[in-house]
């Protein structure tokens, strides 16, 4: 085997690592949806703690989910979007302006804010890491998919529709 067959090999099983790590998201969007729901089951007198967990929980699914490969994507409404460089671009603002936002609240939160808001600030700022996560991967698949700038997927995807 020569050092490019076993580099190739190396990026591959790494690549599947990073796929199997990836469903990892599943769990811990669960452990979030249970945490957002305990407030209806057990009473609204830990409602904010529970909702810092739900934020906690959910950053870190969103962090696993941006271990996927970046050059497939989940379904066709993400293929037309990723593929749309106005849509792409639209799509990547919207998940910077929530990046922004969530650890902006967060950080602030974590030093100026009362009691109440102190107790969301970590998991705003959990949740904004996770979506820094998240907004790396989306710029990774909006270059990779983007048919302004890759030609030869603007004739493949062409060229599928007079096969149907």
């Amino acid at each position: 085997m020569s050092g490019h067959e076993a580099a190739a090999r190396g990026r591959y099983g790494s690549r599947q690592l990073f796929q199997v790590a990836s469903y990892l998201q599943y769990p811990f969007m669960l452990l979030a949806l249970a945490y957002v729901i305990r407030p209806y089951t057990n009473g609204f007198s830990t409602i904010f703690a529970d909702l810092n967990l739900a934020m906690l929980h959910a950053g870190i699914g969103i962090g696993f989910s941006s271990l996927q490969d970046p050059t497939t994507t989940q379904n066709e409404v993400s293929r037309r979007v990723l593929e749309d460089p106005r849509k792409g671009s639209r799509m990547i603002g919207f998940i910077a302006a929530a990046v922004v936002l969530s650890l902006g609240s967060g950080v602030a939160g974590l030093y100026l804010g009362g009691a109440r808001w102190s107790q969301l600030a970590m998991g705003l700022v959990g949740l904004g890491l996770g979506m820094f996560a998240l907004l790396k991967t989306a710029i990774g698949m909006f270059e990779h998919h983007r048919l302004d700038r890759n030609p030869s997927r603007a004739a493949r995807t062409g060229n599928e529709g007079d096969e149907a």
